[in-house]
Formats: C-alpha cells, structure tokens, sequence
C-alpha cells in the first residue's frame, strides 16, 4: 500500500484540506536546498548537482552529525527501478570518497550557491552546523534517501526489500502540498523510521553490538544549565520533537554517559529513574521539603518552552541519579572518543567501547 497524507481542518465538522502534487521535483529539489533540515535536522548539506565520475549527477548531498554521508536523489519521472538503481549506483561512487574529496565538493556549493564572504571548510561548516569537534574521519558509513512527492507502491517494496534483506541504508521520504485558502502547506512522511533502518543496516554489516551503555549530549546554553542538571538530577532535550522525543528510548535502570558538544567533553555519568517528561511534570524539592515543578523555581531551565507555550518545542526531561559528576571546568575530554549531537542513543560505533571503558576507569565507575 503506497504512503498517503492527508489534512484536515477542524471545527463542527473535520474538512478535508485539498492536496495537488508538486508542479515539478525541482521546485522541491530547491526547498529542500533552502532549507535541509526540513529532511532532516541532523544534516548539513554539502552539494548540489554533485558531479560523479560517472558522468551523472547527485541531486543533493549531505553529512550528519556522525560524518556519514547522506545522498538524496529526487525520483522525478524514472521508473522504481531506474529511480533506485540510480541511487544504488551513487552509493557505490560516494563510498570511495575521502575526506578532501568532501570538503571540495562543498567548496564548490559555497562559491556557487552559499552566502559566505569565502567558502567554508569542512571543519568550520561542521562545527558551525552542529556545534561539536569534527570526527577523526568522514564517511565511515553512507546513507541513501530517495525524495519524492508522490511514493508508488514498487518503489516502497523494493526500498523495503534492500533495507530488510540486504542491510541497505536505504530509505524514502515523501513531500505532498495541500493548499488552503491561498496558503500552501508542506507535510512529510518517511516510508520507514530513520533510526530503525540504519540499526537494521549496521546489524546485517555485522557492526559492533550494543554494549548496553547510553549516551546523551547535553546541549549547554543559556538556558540550560549543566550545574542545575547536576543538582536537580536531570538530562534534558527540546526546541523540537526531533530532539526531545529521542529520550523516550531510555528506560529506568538505563546508564547513562553525559558528553557535552562543542569540544567540551564528557561531564557524567549516572542511572536513569523514571522516563521522560515534559518541563512542566517534573517535580523538584524547592528546598523546604516540597515538591514543585521545576518551572516554578528561579532557574535557567525554567526558561525553557513549556507544552502549554508550544507543545511542538517544550523542553523535556529525564530524571537521572547520578553516579559521577564534575563541573564543566573538569570535562574529559581525550582523542578517540565518541560524540554526536544525538539527544539520546545507544551507539554501537567501535569508539563508544573504548570510550566508556575510559571513562569508568578515569571516574572509578564498576562496568
């Protein structure tokens, strides 16, 4: 059965919003260059056209948070198989590429599309993108999306077919406008959920299993305070469900390792005591003895969007009690280790072993 999106509006009675496809794919080809993260907002787009050796073109190409490469083809009016065996053929060029070739191919999206005084190197687009030290390598691993406005049924099959078989990193994401009095509306739906496909292709290419430890990066900023975490027991993640919602993943009993982005380094570790919550349930003592939500206290994190403000960007928390923790003047912070700017995850990258086994014996943590 092929993806199907629909809106409607309510009131006494729901009304369908009428949907019209795209008038072309490269209207959405450009939408999707403005602005990348409406694929996704891990990604930080790199080219455009791509030129291969081949002599074809990648329609948009792109890195995320880990330094795996992300190549989009748009279907336009190729058949499934054309479609897909395209992208297969890209993969097949793209995984060769180093990082120098990288960084050329953004060079060439600066001077040709940026807005930059100069073109930014790879580094500098990387730590600006996601605000973290650039991996010792790019493009370990790659990953293959074809973007369509409208997803046949042979198409979704033979995506679902290499990913489940095969362990492709191959998925589809589907784009439908609807307009309504005037004003037109982007939806987007994937054909399977991101991080399930690429668990499933690191399995079958036989990756390093889970070693049961968690991560989180702890976005530290003006409002959210590393020491008030410490105090009040808590990991948190907001300014879109994209960030928040990874934290459901963490059940009571979990282990958690606390990494701060940015080249600051790792800052805790600590158990987890309940699931997450939005801002507005999380219950603290104020200090005589009582339990009030956090909200209610003269903190940073009480600055932070609740779900009666914006429901969509609420911050939400996980209650953690800790294990080991230090100021961020004493992060650790070594050559080597894991980090990504994901909110929650259970790495199976073959740095995340050594990592923890380093951290436990700098904190005198029992594994």
């Amino acid at each position: 059965m092929s993806i199907e999106v629909g809106i409607w509006k309510l009131g006494e009675r729901l009304e369908p919003i009428g949907y019209s496809r795209m008038e072309s794919e490269s209207r959405l080809e450009s939408l999707l260059a403005d602005d990348i993260a409406v694929v996704d907002p891990g990604l930080l787009l790199i080219g455009r056209q791509v030129s291969t050796a081949y002599g074809k073109f990648i329609d948009l190409l792109a890195i995320d948070s880990d330094g795996r490469v992300v190549v989009l083809e748009l279907k336009r009016d190729r058949t499934p198989r054309e479609v897909v065996a395209q992208l297969l053929d890209y993969g097949s060029w793209v995984r060769e590429l180093e990082d120098d070739d990288l960084a050329s191919i953004l060079a060439a999206f600066c001077v040709k599309h940026c807005q930059e005084p100069k073109p930014l190197s790879l580094d500098e687009a990387f730590r600006q993108r996601f605000g973290s030290e650039v991996p010792e390598t790019f493009n370990d691993a790659h990953k293959l999306v074809l973007v369509a406005s409208e997803l046949d049924e042979s198409s979704e099959r033979i995506i679902t077919y290499l990913a489940d078989e095969y362990g492709v990193a191959i998925n589809a994401v589907f784009f439908r406008v609807f307009t309504d009095d005037g004003r037109e509306y982007l939806t987007r739906a994937w054909l399977s959920d991101p991080e399930t496909v690429e668990a499933r292709a690191e399995a079958k290419q036989g990756k390093r299993p889970w070693n049961g430890e968690c991560y989180s990066s702890f976005g530290a900023d003006e409002n959210r305070d590393w020491e008030e975490a410490r105090k009040y027991g808590f990991i948190s993640a907001g300014g879109g469900k994209w960030y928040s919602q990874t934290l459901s993943m963490f059940d009571p009993g979990d282990r958690v390792w606390i990494n701060i982005p940015g080249g600051t380094g790792y800052v805790g570790v600590g158990e987890v005591v309940e699931p997450v919550v939005p801002i507005d349930e999380f219950m603290v003592d104020n200090g005589s003895g009582q339990r009030v939500p956090i909200t209610t206290l003269p903190l940073k994190a009480a600055r932070h969007t609740t779900m009666k403000a914006n429901p969509e960007k609420a911050e939400h928390l996980v209650r953690i009690k800790w294990l080991h923790t230090v100021p961020i003047e004493e992060a650790v912070k070594e050559k080597g280790f894991f980090g990504n700017q994901n909110s929650a995850a259970k790495p199976r990258d073959k740095k995340w072993q050594h990592t923890v086994e380093r951290l436990a014996a700098v904190w005198g943590i029992d594994l």
